[in-house]
C-alpha cells in the first residue's frame, strides 16, 4: 500500500521536531492522522540520536491492553527504561487519564511526544493547566484538490474532471484505494459517519434521543453555507412535531464540532471591528459526509464550493470568519500571521447584475487587504476596480 506523505503538515511540524513541547494532532476521523504519524516515524529513521520509537495506536487491538494511564507509563518505561526516546500515541482519548501519563513523561526532558485524537475536547482546560503551555496543536484537514489529484495519480491537467470527483466524492484520503464509484464510496463514508455519531457523540456524551440528533445533523448539512441559529432549528423541529430545546440545539453542535464534523464560522462585522454572538455559518469537515447522508445535489454547488474553500483556507492555516459589512456579506475573511484577504465565492458569474452582486461587498471595503472572487466560470474578466476575479480550481491548486 502506498504511504503518501502530507508534506504541507510535515514542513509545519519539522521546525518543533526534539523541542520539550507535546505535538497535538487533531482532526476528525480517518482524514490521515494515522498514516501522518507513520510519516513523522520516516522522518525520525533518518535521524540520529533520536532513541528509540515507541508508537501506541490505541485503535489497535495490539494495545487493547492500554486502558489508562497507569497501562500507558508502564507501556513506555518498558520500551523505552532510559535515554532520549520518541513517543507516538494515535487516538489517545481512548485512554483513561492520558493527559497524566503524558504531563509526566514530558517532565522527564527525554522524551519528544507526539499524540493525535478524534476529539476537540483532549485540548481541554484541564490538560492545558498540566502541560502549563507546553503544547502545540497540529490540525489535520481532508485531502485539498491539489492532493486529491496527487493521492488519486490525476495530472493537474485533468483538473476539470478531477474537481467533478472532488466535489461529488469529497477528500478523505482512503477514497485513494477504492474506484471512484458513487455507492462505494457513500457507503464507506456512511459506515464512517455512523462511527463519529455513535462512538464520538452518542456514547462520549450519553445522548438519549438519536432521532433528535440525526434530525439536527440533517438540517445543519442541508443549510451549508447559509446563516445559522440555533432557534431556527428548533423552530424548524417544531414544525416536523419533534420538540428541542435551543440549549440542547447549541449541546448537539458542540459536540459534533469537538469531531471536527462541522466547524462553527463566526461572523465579524467589518465597521463595528468585532465579534458578533450569532448568525454564525456552520461547514463540515468534509463534503462526501454530506452526500453520503442526503445523496448529492447540483442545486446545492454554491454550498458546497463555500465549504471547499473554507477548508482550503483552514489547511493553509488562516483564521476564518464570515465578513459583514453593512447590509452586505462577505464569504471569508481570513487572518494569517498579519496578512489578510477577503473573499467572495460563486459558482458562475452568468449576468452583469450577478457580477455586481458578488464584487459590491468587497468593493464596499476601503482597505488595501487583497481581495478576491472566486468562481467556475473559465473566461474571467481579470480584476475589477482592484478586486481580483479568480478561477476557483486555480485558486486551490495554487501553493
Amino acid at each position: 500500500m502506498i504511504l503518501h506523505k502530507r508534506n504541507l503538515y510535515l514542513e509545519r511540524i519539522r521546525p518543533y521536531i526534539g523541542t520539550p513541547v507535546v505535538k497535538v494532532i487533531t482532526g476528525m476521523r480517518r482524514v490521515g492522522k494515522s498514516c501522518f504519524l507513520r510519516n513523522l516515524m520516516d522522518e525520525f529513521s533518518g535521524r540520529s540520536g533520536t532513541g528509540p520509537l515507541v508508537a501506541v495506536d490505541r485503535e489497535s487491538l495490539e494495545f487493547d491492553f492500554i486502558r489508562d494511564y497507569r497501562d500507558l507509563e508502564g507501556y513506555v518505561k518498558e520500551k523505552a527504561p532510559a535515554g532520549p526516546a520518541v513517543l507516538l500515541v494515535d487516538e489517545i482519548q481512548e485512554i483513561e487519564g492520558w493527559e497524566r501519563c503524558i504531563a509526566s513523561l514530558l517532565g522527564e526532558g527525554r522524551f519528544d511526544i507526539y499524540i493525535s485524537g478524534s476529539n476537540a475536547g483532549m485540548l481541554s482546560s484541564e490538560l492545558a493547566t498540566l502541560l502549563s503551555g507546553r503544547y502545540i496543536e497540529f490540525p489535520i484537514y481532508s485531502l485539498g484538490f491539489a492532493e486529491f489529484l496527487e493521492f488519486h495519480g490525476l495530472a493537474a491537467e485533468a483538473s476539470p474532471a478531477a474537481f467533478a470527483d472532488y466535489l461529488r466524492y469529497g477528500g478523505l484520503p482512503a477514497l485513494a484505494h477504492f474506484e471512484l464509484d458513487q455507492e462505494v464510496v457513500y457507503q464507506y463514508i456512511q459506515a464512517l459517519y455512523h462511527t463519529i455519531l455513535l462512538k464520538d457523540v452518542v456514547k462520549r456524551h450519553q445522548v438519549r434521543n438519536i432521532a433528535l440528533l440525526e434530525s439536527v445533523v440533517r438540517y445543519v448539512f442541508d443549510n451549508l453555507g447559509n446563516i445559522f441559529s440555533a432557534k431556527r432549528v428548533s423552530d424548524f423541529l417544531k414544525s416536523q412535531r419533534m420538540s428541542l430545546g435551543v440549549e440542547t440545539v447549541h449541546n448537539y453542535l458542540a459536540y459534533l464540532c469537538s469531531t471536527f464534523v462541522l466547524y462553527r464560522v463566526p461572523r465579524y462585522d467589518i465597521r463595528g471591528k468585532r465579534l458578533l454572538s450569532m448568525h454564525e455559518k456552520y461547514f463540515l469537515g468534509d463534503i462526501g459526509l454530506r452526500h453520503a447522508l442526503l445523496g448529492y445535489r447540483e442545486s446545492d454547488i454554491s454550498g458546497l464550493l463555500e465549504n471547499i474553500v473554507f477548508l482550503e483556507l483552514k489547511r493553509r492555516g488562516y483564521t476564518v470568519y464570515i465578513g459583514k459589512q453593512g447590509d452586505l456579506e462577505i464569504d471569508f475573511i481570513a487572518s494569517r500571521a498579519g496578512e489578510r484577504i477577503f473573499i467572495q465565492v460563486a459558482y458562475l458569474l452568468a449576468s452583469p447584475g450577478t457580477v455586481e452582486r458578488e464584487f459590491a461587498p468587497l468593493l464596499a471595503i476601503r482597505d488595501n487587504y487583497p481581495k478576491y472572487v472566486l468562481s467556475m466560470d473559465s473566461f474571467l474578466g481579470g480584476d475589477h476596480q482592484g478586486v481580483k476575479w479568480m478561477n476557483l480550481m486555480e485558486f486551490l491548486l495554487r501553493p
